[in-house]
Formats: C-alpha cells, sequence, structure tokens
C-alpha cells in the first residue's frame, strides 16, 4: 500500500456485530503500522477509550450505546465516525452532528471508511462534514427524501457549507 496518513495510527472500532469488527479490519490492514483497537459492547469500548489515545474512532448506534461512546470520545478529543445501517435516518445523522461526529456512515458504505478516516485525521471539523455531505449528500436524499432539510434548513445549510461548529460536549456520568 502507498503512503497513507493511516499509516502508523491507532484507531477504535466498536460494533457489536462481530462480522463489521472483521471487515473494517480487512478494509485497514494493508496500512502498515495501523493498530485496531476492537470492542463489541459499550463497556469494553468505553474502558479503551478511556485507556488510549486514538487518531479515530468509529462507532455503530445501535447495539453498544453508540451516542453514550461518541459524548465520551469527543470530549476526550478523538476524531470520530458513526458508522450505522439500523439507526440510518436524518434524526440520528443530526444527532451525531451536533454531538460532534466528524463523519456519518451507512453501513453499505463501508468501503469508503478509509477514505473517511483520511479525512477525519487530516481536515478539520468543518472541512469534515462539508466533505461528508459532498460525498453522500445524495444518498441522504435518496433515503431521507428530497425535501429532509426543509424544516431545519438553516442547520442543514451551516453543515453543507463548511460553516457549523459544534458547541463543547460536556461529559455525563
Amino acid at each position: 500500500m502507498s503512503e497513507s496518513i493511516l499509516n502508523g495510527k491507532r484507531i477504535l472500532a466498536v460494533d457489536d456485530e462481530a462480522d463489521i469488527l472483521e471487515t473494517l479490519e480487512d478494509l485497514l490492514e494493508g496500512y502498515p503500522g495501523l493498530i485496531l483497537d476492537r470492542a463489541s459492547d459499550y463497556e469494553t469500548g468505553y474502558h479503551l477509550l478511556r485507556s488510549w489515545t486514538y487518531d479515530a474512532v468509529i462507532l455503530d448506534i445501535m447495539g453498544v450505546r453508540g451516542f453514550d461512546l461518541l459524548n465520551a470520545a469527543v470530549h476526550l478529543g478523538f476524531p470520530t465516525v458513526m458508522l450505522t445501517a439500523h439507526a440510518f435516518s436524518a434524526e440520528s445523522l443530526k444527532r451525531s452532528i451536533t454531538m460532534g461526529a466528524r463523519a456519518y456512515i451507512p453501513k453499505e458504505q463501508m468501503a469508503e471508511v478509509p477514505a473517511f478516516l483520511e479525512d477525519v485525521i487530516t481536515l478539520g471539523h468543518r472541512s469534515n462534514l462539508k466533505k461528508m455531505f459532498q460525498r453522500l449528500g445524495g444518498l441522504f436524499n435518496k433515503r431521507f427524501g428530497s425535501r429532509w432539510m426543509e424544516d431545519e434548513k438553516s442547520f442543514w445549510d451551516q453543515v453543507i457549507s463548511g460553516e457549523y461548529q459544534p458547541k463543547p460536549v460536556i461529559l455525563k456520568k
């Protein structure tokens, strides 16, 4: 594999589906020196978040209390990607963004995870969200309907333009 920002990085993936963790491992195995820590439940994921420094974190939403882990990861300063199948909705997308996630990827787009991770590690928060919408905006429109942003147009315009900045996260016990 050629030079990549992912070489030598440490990444945490938390998902309750073993096949998803295996697929992520397969997608990332060709990056020299990359360490992928894996957890299949909230408790293990939370313990790993508190035990290591990560260059990026990948979280499932359902099954592992993904939003609770997102809260902790963002509070600890780890760039975080939400990866989901069952919680793929406009509401979960907005919640992920407002809580500080840098990307929100449907599991059907898992092959794109390395590219999203490169962006998450190299780009600032606002640029990440803008680039995510450039890549996945059509899919969001297809899945959520063409008018899904209308009720909160100002918010979504800020996100898409790269102007949105999430408020600081307060870690809850």
